[in-house]
């Protein structure tokens, strides 16, 4: 213990805590400035979210010797009784202004069309123009597509007008993402600050969280920055965005926690140095390993295809690391710095009693211990029962039509393109081919069933022939986004790659999502098992047991089922969601997994500490008692911040935020305080083997029997002392 609580002085020291805080100031200092930059560091074009090796990839990168990565917005024009005169004019007038465009990446000279409908009584028109979407892309594209709408204008005296196609829509995702740290930043911190007031009930300790949170996001961010900008690590809106979450929610956790035991501590040692480095030292290693599980299963992310999940991995550990340590350093330098005013108006005094010792969670400990049997098996069951829900999921993807929240223009525009002209125009398959073959491979692709066979084309300002390929585009009868789209990709790659020394490949958007379902459901396959073994296996070495972390490890995956099944319920009946993306199943696991067993190591290493000195029984009622509060209070803030995700516009964030959240709140106000309390109870000192904790013969013993009776006596007390039921063990 003597050496623990040296290094904790190290931190908390009379003179060290100074030392701390100047080191701290000096990293804000020479990382503020280079935090505000990670926005302009993020790459959300579509190389950073597709899988490296897929075939889109591979035809988006050799597209480029043809012509610069390029777009289409697809302007439509559309009146139901037919275009007038007046209107067809208004569109000659309007392709005449956009050819002459080029600020913002838009290639006015190469825009095509107009393109009607039908020849005679025309209903509708469409006109294509290319963007160019090089490594400022993303950034453009809103205005590109702003100064096409300015020239274009809005729908009037019956004149339907619509942005839409693949730049139209990726300038209302462009604008979904813009402010997407400010947001998240704001939500979170509301969250937290509302949280914090309900628990402490002190308007001046919850600054001292917040501070070191704030603290940590704007170092990570910094740190994050110099690696995208140097080192190559993909950061795109995504993962910038879960990063704040992420900070957030686990930096105010270890918080609470940290001043639970620090409160603790206040009330037997009148140094509140002397009480830090205590506190440090009894709860620095539940925290440590705590983030050491989500830092690691953050880290396995890297085995994924997807590149915008492995991009997720580093960018989520490196915060969830950077939070860790301003955690077990600046915010307890920063509480013994201020003093025992902080906690102001409930001030710990030295001497004053526990209130674990009387509280509601010891009371609920002793009923569980009457039963606990039937306990862990009816909320098993229940949870089961909840995972049914299983049956609604529909993790197959999201339409651009379903992606947002709201309506967008082009989304508008894309229903009334697919009135008038084939669903798929705007959004076309690539071929590139070897030269000698393209005759073959285009009577290949204009034959293949879902393919409008007189599409087939060079598009303006393409090179014929580059290195001996050659590229071509073809319009496909279906939606881009569609399922039956995908089919079609995969007819048309079937076909082109029987062609002999063809050397075909097939892209474009459809097959890039194709191919990012595809490297989804391997990434499903590979990663959950993986944090599954690095998860027990941080346990295994935290508790030096076995049946512990298995028992641990399956409450979690129930957790998780039946966080998942009311989320799919949820989604179909409550927000009527069409589905959900391929990667939800996995994030949400990963995220609950990694974050709620937060809540049972920190519940599991106080019962081992209490087993050690009492027995294990009795100890699951101390462990409880003196855990349920600090954990119900980070339960919460965490599955506020997360729930923050559903201030974007877009339904995926918003399906990860809520499942996430459920999920957090199952753990824990059951699986963590009914049904592992249950279990531990159950199974007994057993729950410790092979340690020699396992042994339990204290727990059999007149001694540890009167101590049962002590604990559960005193968690029948009321909050004056006087018994409130019978305890019994």
């Amino acid at each position: 213990m003597n050496g623990g609580r040296g290094i904790a002085h190290l931190v908390c020291g009379r003179r060290a805590k100074w030392v701390v805080l100047a080191l701290w100031l000096v990293v804000l200092f020479l990382t503020a400035p280079f935090a505000q930059k990670l926005t302009d560091a993020q790459d959300n074009d579509a190389a950073s979210w597709l899988p490296g090796s897929a075939e889109s990839t591979q035809v988006l990168e050799m597209s480029e010797d043809f012509r610069p990565e390029q777009i289409p917005a697809v302007v439509v024009y559309a009146r139901d009784s037919g275009l007038t005169s007046q209107d067809r004019a208004q569109i000659q007038e309007d392709v005449r202004q956009l050819k002459r465009l080029t600020a913002h990446g838009i290639i006015g000279d190469q825009t095509r069309g107009p393109v009607y409908n039908r020849p005679d009584d025309p209903q509708a028109a469409q006109v294509q123009v290319p963007i160019t979407m090089d490594e400022k892309g993303w950034e453009r594209i809103g205005p590109a597509v702003d100064s096409i709408r300015d020239v274009v204008g809005e729908s009037q005296g019956g004149l339907a007008v619509h942005v839409t196609g693949p730049g139209g829509t990726s300038a209302d995702f462009s604008e979904a993402f813009e402010g997407i740290d400010s947001t998240l930043l704001l939500s979170a911190m509301a969250v937290v600050i509302v949280m914090l007031l309900i628990t402490y009930r002190s308007p001046t300790l919850l600054v001292v969280p917040l501070l070191g949170v704030i603290a940590a996001l704007f170092t990570a961010q910094a740190l994050i920055y110099f690696l995208a900008e140097h080192a190559g690590l993909t950061v795109n809106g995504q993962s910038a965005g879960i990063l704040t979450v992420l900070v957030f929610g686990a930096g105010t956790d270890y918080a609470l926690l940290l001043v639970a035991r620090y409160r603790e501590e206040l009330r037997a040692h009148e140094d509140r140095h002397e009480a830090m480095a205590l506190a440090l030292h009894r709860a620095g290693p539940a925290v440590i390993a705590s983030g050491a599980t989500v830092v690691l299963s953050m880290l396995v992310l890297l085995a994924a295809e997807m590149n915008s999940t492995r991009g997720l991995g580093p960018v989520a550990a490196i915060g969830v690391a950077v939070a860790l340590l301003a955690m077990l350093t600046l915010f307890p330098a920063l509480l013994v710095i201020f003093g025992r005013w902080i906690f102001w108006p409930v001030i710990p005094h030295l001497g004053a009693p526990n209130p674990h010792e009387r509280g509601q969670w010891a009371r609920m400990g002793r009923r569980i211990a009457a039963r606990p049997r039937m306990v862990w098996g009816v909320t098993a069951v229940v949870l089961a029962v909840c995972s049914l829900g299983l049956i609604q999921l529909r993790a197959e993807g999201i339409s651009n039509a379903d992606a947002f929240t709201g309506k967008p223009d082009s989304i508008t525009g894309q229903e009334v393109s697919a009135r008038y002209f084939p669903a798929g125009s705007g959004d076309p398959l690539v071929i590139i081919s070897n030269e000698a073959q393209a005759r073959q491979v285009g009577q290949a692709v204009a034959g293949t069933e879902g393919v409008v066979p007189t599409s087939l084309g060079l598009p303006p300002g393409t090179k014929p022939v580059v290195d001996g390929k050659v590229l071509f585009e073809a319009t496909m009868t279906a939606p881009a986004d569609s399922e039956a789209a995908k089919q079609t990709v995969e007819r048309v790659r079937d076909a082109v790659h029987a062609v002999p020394d063809a050397d075909a490949q097939v892209g474009g958007g459809t097959a890039a999502l194709l191919d990012m379902d595809e490297a989804t459901t391997h990434d499903n396959l590979l990663i959950i098992p993986l944090v599954l073994v690095v998860v027990l296996l941080i346990l295994c070495a935290l508790l030096r047991a076995l049946i512990a972390p298995l028992l641990l490890i399956g409450t979690v995956i129930l957790s998780f089922a039946a966080a998942l099944g009311i989320s799919a319920l949820a989604f179909r009946y409550l927000f009527d969601y069409a589905g959900e993306s391929t990667d939800f199943p996995l994030f949400v696991f990963v995220f609950l997994v990694a974050l709620g067993i937060d809540y049972n190591i920190f519940l599991t290493t106080r019962i081992r500490e209490e087993a050690a000195r009492q027995g294990t029984r009795p100890g699951v009622v101390t462990g409880l008692a003196a855990t349920g509060s600090v954990i119900t209070s980070a339960g919460l803030v965490l599955a506020g911040t997360f729930a923050a995700l559903g201030t974007l516009p877009m339904v995926a964030f918003a399906e990860i935020g809520f499942a996430v959240a459920l999920g957090v709140l199952l753990d824990t106000f059951i699986v963590r305080s009914v049904l592992v309390t249950a279990l531990f109870l159950d199974v007994g000192p057993r729950v410790w083997w092979p340690h020699a904790l396992s042994k339990g013969s204290g727990d059999s013993s007149p001694g540890a029997r009167g101590t049962a009776r002590e604990a559960t006596t005193a968690a029948g007390r009321g909050d004056d002392g006087s018994p409130t039921a019978r305890s019994s063990e």
